[in-house]
């Protein structure tokens, strides 16, 4: 059970949660309310899909993953896993910077809402959640994990609001996926459960809104 769970932990790790969501929404068939670009991401041009999945690896996984890489190496913080509590802000600061730079460069780039606007705001969403676990990380050890599946659901949430077809098992995978992650965080005794059940309601809340509210134009 302990491997299990550490496997599940290394799977839904917190920096894939938005390409996971991407992934699904991209490659999942849908058909928007209303016939418009930007309320559906599977009719986006497969080229496209491609490009925005590179620059939310890039932005979201690989730089922060080598940054916690070489933060490790250099003992800012002592496991990669961020345990120490008081070591968690420099991380999460690290992460609100590469939220906040690949939305300013998916503004740059595309301006005046030329991208369906869940590109737009799902970075957006990681910045606040990020923002408000720095916040609450002064009290208690708010799980990342948590706030990973809860970005997951709260984004396949909020894009399911603005279709008129979407496949019912995207929602399920994304809340199982959500108990999957979080049992396995309390097996290890990685934290409690109000620092995870925070953790997942906070994000869950916070991208939901941020993806649902994002204007169109």
């Amino acid at each position: 059970m302990r491997i299990t769970a550490h496997i599940l932990s290394w799977v839904f790790l917190p920096l894939l949660m938005p390409i996971y969501g991407l992934i699904l929404a991209m490659y999942v068939p849908s058909d928007p309310k209303i016939t418009h670009y930007f309320e559906s991401l599977f009719y986006f041009p497969p080229e496209a899909k491609e490009a925005v999945l590179y620059m939310f690896a890039i932005f979201s996984a690989v730089a922060p993953g080598l940054s916690f890489y070489i933060l490790r190496k250099r003992n800012v913080i002592s496991t990669i896993d961020m345990e120490d509590q008081r070591e968690r802000n420099i991380p999460m600061y690290i992460m609100l910077a590469y939220c906040l730079l690949l939305y300013v460069l998916f503004r740059y780039k595309f301006p005046d809402a030329q991208l369906p606007k869940y590109i737009y705001a799902l970075p957006l969403a990681g910045v606040f959640v990020t923002v408000s676990f720095t916040f609450i990380n002064r009290w208690i050890k708010i799980s990342l994990h948590g706030g990973g599946a809860g970005i997951l659901t709260g984004f396949l949430f909020a894009y399911t609001m603005d279709q008129l077809y979407f496949q019912f098992w995207v929602l399920i995978f994304a809340v199982v996926a959500s108990g999957l992650t979080i049992a396995a965080r309390l097996y290890l005794q990685k934290h409690t459960p109000r620092e995870v059940y925070t953790g997942w309601s906070l994000a869950v809340l916070i991208t939901f809104l941020v993806n649902y509210l994002y204007p169109v134009v």
